[in-house]
């Protein structure tokens, strides 16, 4: 199973996404090959979110000091 975000792209007239070559080639895909597919709009869930926010408040907790002497460079 291949799993990615991908924007959607205008081909011509019409919108398609693409398929990582590297993806491909672990699933042993080629040209030709007929695949089933789900679409569904991405949206970034909050629980991602709240934990990017955590981790980058005890990075900037740790490195307080650092990042304050930068600033003031």
């Amino acid at each position: 199973m291949i799993q990615s975000v991908q924007k959607v792209i205008k081909i011509g007239s019409s919108v398609g996404v693409t398929v990582p070559a590297k993806e491909l080639k672990r699933q042993r895909i080629f040209v030709g090959d007929e695949v089933e597919i789900t679409v569904r709009p991405f949206r970034a869930s909050i629980n991602d979110n709240i934990e990017v926010i955590k981790a980058a408040k005890d990075i900037l907790a740790e490195y307080k000091e650092d990042f304050v002497n930068l600033a003031n460079r």
